[in-house]
């Protein structure tokens, strides 16, 4: 099956990935192939989580078909793999129709899932025992698993980020089940891929995310967070997104609404830190958005499209 060309749009929160992706789509669209978005955010794959998470809105979705969006209920979990293998799903059905896939959003772990490949997707997992890990890391601290897998799986352990907790509870998952065995080699995604990374000057980037902030609380934040509290346990992982917190803190009178929005906006300030220090780490042409972009992404992606070949035959390798 035919996969769709690829432009990798990432960035940290609050500096415009959304709106340049519609952008994108829509300067580009020709009567060809169709151009379409798969969002790659850890919490817009929740029904529900709109208004917190930024998530594109009906009218948004009316100019351009939109992936990855509304996937599960809070309740319900949803791995790397499972979004790669949505995203994989969804542009080879594009490439199908001889489109051009856009895949933006904040995640960078799963933007190189799909753009590079993931290379747990098909280690095996125990719930029960990633539990019981948990507790150890708790009750032990990270320095202590991360000896313990050194010790145990020191061929597992070199590709890890020993400073990462989930990561190193991941790798003793592993090395528990199958014993130490290097990671197998990623698959990375079968069609060309542009790789751009959007940015913006920190003054600036505060000021959009307090703007942010504020218009979130001003269009129904609280609502949509009692609304969630309501139905689903607030100690979710998926109701740890920013903005729910700070919005309970409302409605049970531990914050004014001032004091709310100003803390939303400074852990999304430190959000985007630490975002933009993995964003460095990644490739891709840097793209500034503390202007408007547009004009300058839409430039390097025609570029890009003008010097593929023309309709290429790809397909998944066969494993």
């Amino acid at each position: 099956m035919p996969f769709a060309p690829l432009v990798v749009l990432g960035g940290p929160t609050g500096t415009g990935k959304t709106p340049l992706a519609i952008a994108l789509a829509e300067a580009l669209s020709t009567p060809d192939g169709p151009i379409e978005i798969v969002s790659a955010d850890s919490r817009q794959v929740y029904r529900g989580l709109d208004v917190g998470t930024a998530k594109a809105g009906p009218a948004e979705r009316a100019r351009v078909v939109h992936h990855g969006l509304d996937l599960v209920d809070p309740d319900q979990p949803f791995s790397v793999a499972d979004f790669r293998a949505h995203a994989l799903e969804a542009l080879g059905r594009l490439g199908s129709r001889s489109g051009i896939g856009i895949l933006a959003g904040g995640t960078g772990f799963w933007l190189r899932a799909v753009a590079r490949g993931l290379d747990t997707e098909a280690l095996p997992a125990d719930p029960v025992l990633r539990a019981s890990l948990e507790v150890r890391l708790a009750r032990e601290g990270l320095a202590a698993l991360a000896a313990d897998l050194v010790q145990r799986a020191p061929a597992l352990a070199s590709g890890v980020d020993l400073r990462n907790p989930r990561r190193v509870v991941r790798a003793l998952e592993i090395a528990t089940l199958v014993g130490d065995r290097p990671r197998p080699p990623a698959r990375g995604y079968p069609a060309p891929v542009l790789e751009l990374v959007l940015d913006v000057e920190p003054a600036a980037h505060r000021e959009r995310l307090a703007a942010r902030a504020r218009a979130q609380f001003g269009a129904g934040l609280i609502e949509e967070a009692r609304a969630l509290r309501e139905r689903f346990d607030p100690a979710l992982p998926a109701l740890s997104a920013i903005g729910y917190r700070e919005a309970w803190d409302v409605l049970d009178g531990r914050a004014t609404l001032d004091e709310a929005i100003e803390a939303d906006a400074r852990r999304n300030v430190q959000f985007a830190r630490r975002q933009r220090t993995w964003f460095r780490g990644e490739p891709g042409d840097r793209v500034d958005a503390t202007a408007d972009p547009t004009g300058v992404a839409v430039r390097r992606v025609e570029a890009w499209l003008a010097e593929l070949p023309r309709a290429p035959e790809m397909s998944v390798p066969e494993d």
